[in-house]
């Protein structure tokens, strides 16, 4: 195996067990990762704020790939971020209101924002986006930036919304299926895969020097920019048959087994 300088990973189904919690293992891995130069780089669907709040301090020593790569930053620098037009935003809204039980969020720099004021709703999205305020019109100008439009299906996204939502693709947007319940909408070439490019450029980090780790279609991209990427047990079909290997599920902190096993073997 290479010499890795680089371990990105997705933190829902990933990372994160199903209750959401960090290995309590990680500070001491991430202490041998930071001896070994290894730069660790959380990569999510969630905001900013949703991700980095689980790393506390060392936020100031990572980076961080947020809203699918639409935002990127490393020790608290802002490397990259983007913003879908506002035209757009008004007509896909538009169209998820036709959608039985679909609900929409725009995630934006400075906050995500809903329309529902359903409590239990939104201590849910609470975990993913963690800075929120309930809105009249989702269609109405925002002075924010906004990175992308998620979905939340109940019944499931792949099939109760993609179906619906794919059509937006014309005006050159990014469509997928981030979740068993989730949806992602974003400008074309925004993905984890694209942001994963732009750290390894910036830092001079090749995809043979880096390790990924995914579940989901959303993570795909990012695993074919890393030479050693791996599907976790939980992993969606496709996403297994893009990744080159396999790490046992979330539940059981694969991530961190695989990271430990590396560590040993290049003592």
């Amino acid at each position: 195996m290479d010499d890795i300088r680089m371990i990105v990973t997705d933190m829902d189904g990933t990372f994160l067990n199903s209750e959401h919690e960090v290995s309590p293992d990680f500070p001491k891995v991430y202490e041998e990762l930071k001896k070994r130069n290894i730069l660790f780089v959380p990569a999510s669907g969630r905001q900013m704020l949703g991700i980095t709040k689980y790393f506390g301090d060392l936020e100031n020593e990572m980076a961080f790939i947020a809203e699918n790569g639409g935002y990127v930053i490393y020790k608290n620098e802002e490397l990259f971020a983007d913003k879908m037009d506002q035209q757009y935003i008004a007509e896909i809204i538009t169209a998820i209101r036709n959608i039985s039980g679909a609900t929409a969020v725009l995630s934006g720099k400075k906050k995500a924002y809903l329309e529902t004021y359903n409590p239990d709703f939104i201590n849910y999205i609470s975990q993913f986006y963690t800075d929120n305020e309930v809105v009249e019109d989702l269609t109405a100008e925002n002075d924010d930036s906004i990175f992308k439009i998620a979905v939340y299906h109940p019944d499931g996204s792949e099939l109760n919304v993609y179906p619906f939502l794919k059509e937006f693709e014309k005006y050159n947007l990014e469509v997928v299926v981030s979740g068993q319940y989730w949806l992602d909408i974003m400008n074309k070439n925004i993905n984890k895969g694209n942001a994963l490019e732009k750290l390894q450029e910036a830092l001079n980090i090749s995809p043979q020097q880096t390790m990924a780790f995914g579940d989901y279609m959303n993570d795909i991209e990012m695993l074919k920019n890393s030479k050693y990427s791996y599907a976790m047990k939980n992993a969606h079909p496709s996403v297994k048959k893009a990744a080159h290997f396999e790490a046992c599920s979330n539940d059981n902190f694969g991530v961190l087994k695989i990271i430990k096993d590396y560590l040993n073997s290049s003592n």
